[in-house]
């Protein structure tokens, strides 16, 4: 049996290449994400390197190519989102199963804007790539990650002219499709309950929400998180005012499920419970309010999925695809699970 810590007997390419009957090059290829060779031979290839324990020397390979073999997860520092990371984390992992690269996560501690994570990936080329999250439309990162002509893509759009890889999800749909929805309840006045304004997504939501409000005849309201508004407890005692409120909004959606979580709990404090005088729909990206609230209604984004989608994206974008064909949208999953009017 071979001694895996002995580097003269560590299992290599061409030990690969003679389990599977494949030519050196092809092998290497596959390792490296290999797109266009058929899926069957990647999976013979990934199957004989998982059986031997096969490991690239990082080093050398630096050395010979100057690749790292490692992409980079910039993980935004002031999310709220329920298990995010996990499941980002979860779905690059199913993505890079079978190929050379392994997954840095570099988390990003900075305020909205902040590119020192960004700055020192660029600097000391600790990676082939970059998958960033929560973008702005004039982000900074990708701003320089495109001067520096480095491979990356953007979880989220922006508004640079200049076309970037992006998977982001289908936000517009998301806010029309719920608007449709409580309208179709019956509902009148229907408010938006939503989070950081800096991101993308803030003016794409908006938009739609307030398009499909007039389309339908509902009196629309935009109400933001906004620093007065930022804790769960400050949420909390948002939906006990809003429960109280004698104009309140008979329908009501949200896109975070934290905050989502904390204003059901104020409202229900308050003694109104959704469904009873206010319907809801809210943005879902675990299987957490499902849990607790199995009749409310949801759209949800499979944030594992998006990880792999990202992952696809970056890959092919390592290996010379045009940055303007790696763009892709996350159509909504509809979770309908009331009926009747509000």
């Amino acid at each position: 049996m071979q001694d895996r810590d002995d580097p003269k007997a560590r299992p290599t390419l061409r030990t690969i290449a003679e389990m599977t009957g494949l030519s050196l090059s092809t092998v290497s290829l596959s390792l490296r994400g290999g797109a266009s060779l058929k899926q069957e031979t990647r999976d013979r290839v990934a199957a004989a390197a998982r059986q031997i324990g096969y490991v690239p020397d990082r080093a050398g390979v630096r050395l010979r190519t100057g690749k790292t073999n490692v992409i980079t997860l910039v993980l935004h520092g002031g999310d709220d989102s329920i298990d995010f990371a996990r499941q980002m984390i979860q779905g690059i992992g199913r993505a890079l199963a079978g190929t050379q690269y392994h997954l840095n996560v570099t988390p990003e501690f900075g305020a909205d804007g902040d590119v020192s994570a960004v700055r020192y990936i660029l600097d000391s080329r600790a990676a082939d790539g970059v998958i960033i999250t929560h973008t702005t439309p004039d982000d900074p990162r990708v701003a320089a990650l495109a001067a520096a002509d480095f491979p990356f893509v953007s979880h989220g759009r922006t508004a640079f002219a200049a076309p970037h890889p992006f998977h982001d999800f289908h936000s517009e749909e998301f806010a029309r499709q719920a608007l449709e929805r409580l309208a179709d309840k019956g509902c009148k006045r229907v408010m938006l309950f939503i989070g950081n304004r800096l991101i993308t997504n803030y003016a794409n939501i908006v938009t739609a929400f307030r398009a499909a409000a007039t389309r339908r005849g509902v009196i629309a309201e935009v109400l933001e998180v906004g620093e007065a508004r930022s804790t769960p407890d400050e949420v909390r005692a948002l939906g006990a005012e809003l429960a109280q409120r004698p104009d309140r909004p008979d329908g009501i959606i949200t896109d975070n499920e934290i905050r989502t979580i904390a204003l059901l709990a104020g409202m229900q404090a308050a003694g109104l419970n959704p469904g009873q005088g206010v319907e809801l729909v809210y943005k879902q990206t675990s299987g957490i309010l499902p849990t607790f609230y199995p009749h409310l209604d949801s759209i949800e984004e499979d944030v594992t999925a998006s990880g792999e989608e990202l992952t696809r994206l970056l890959l092919q974008r390592i290996h010379g695809e045009a940055a303007g064909t790696l763009q892709t949208l996350a159509e909504p999953v509809l979770h309908w699970r009331s009926s009747g009017p509000a």
